[in-house]
């Protein structure tokens, strides 16, 4: 395994539309690999192929919190349902030091094939079907500042958070 390094903004890989996975072979396994060490070391909880530079739709992704062993290897994903509608907040290994919020839906399904190439179906909800919302969208060239209602450093969020608890304490 290796670690691969993570493409930023403003670069113009990021903007690109990823081709669907062909072949299922040893390669595309070292890829998931070096995809999951590269995200760990970044303390990531997903990270697209393009964001690795590779155009494949295919992401890795550790959604849930409460289960950090469970990662998922999404190759040629589809949400095909998304219902209901949450406040995300989001940053990304892709633009460091920032964070936003956005829109996404509340709970998806969809399908994605393993790195043996067999179809499965998912349901996503919460916090893990933000997280797989904001892997996909990078498979189409889409970053969530694209839809960020509002984007500040951490350091802003950080102190905005602060103040909310301050003001909660006081009530």
């Amino acid at each position: 395994m290796a670690t691969r390094t993570i493409a930023e903004k403003g670069d113009p890989i990021l903007r690109k539309h990823c081709k669907p996975v062909k072949n299922f072979n040893d390669r595309l396994k070292v890829l998931a690999e070096d995809m999951i060490e590269t995200m760990d070391q970044a303390d990531g909880v997903g990270l697209a192929a393009p964001q690795v530079s590779v155009m494949k739709r295919m992401y890795v992704a550790r959604p849930y919190l409460e289960d950090q062993e469970k990662v998922f290897v999404m190759v040629n994903p589809d949400i095909y349902e998304r219902t209901g509608e949450q406040i995300s907040t989001e940053g990304c290994l892709s633009v460091p030091g920032y964070t936003g919020h956005l829109k996404r839906p509340e709970s998806i399904k969809m399908r994605a094939q393993d790195l043996e190439g067999q179809w499965h179906e998912y349901e996503f909800q919460g916090f893990s079907a933000v997280v797989n919302c904001h892997e996909y969208d990078h498979l189409d060239g889409i970053l969530y500042t694209d839809n960020a209602e509002d984007l500040m450093t951490n350091e802003e969020y950080e102190e905005l958070l602060r103040e909310q608890a301050e003001k909660e304490s006081r009530e």
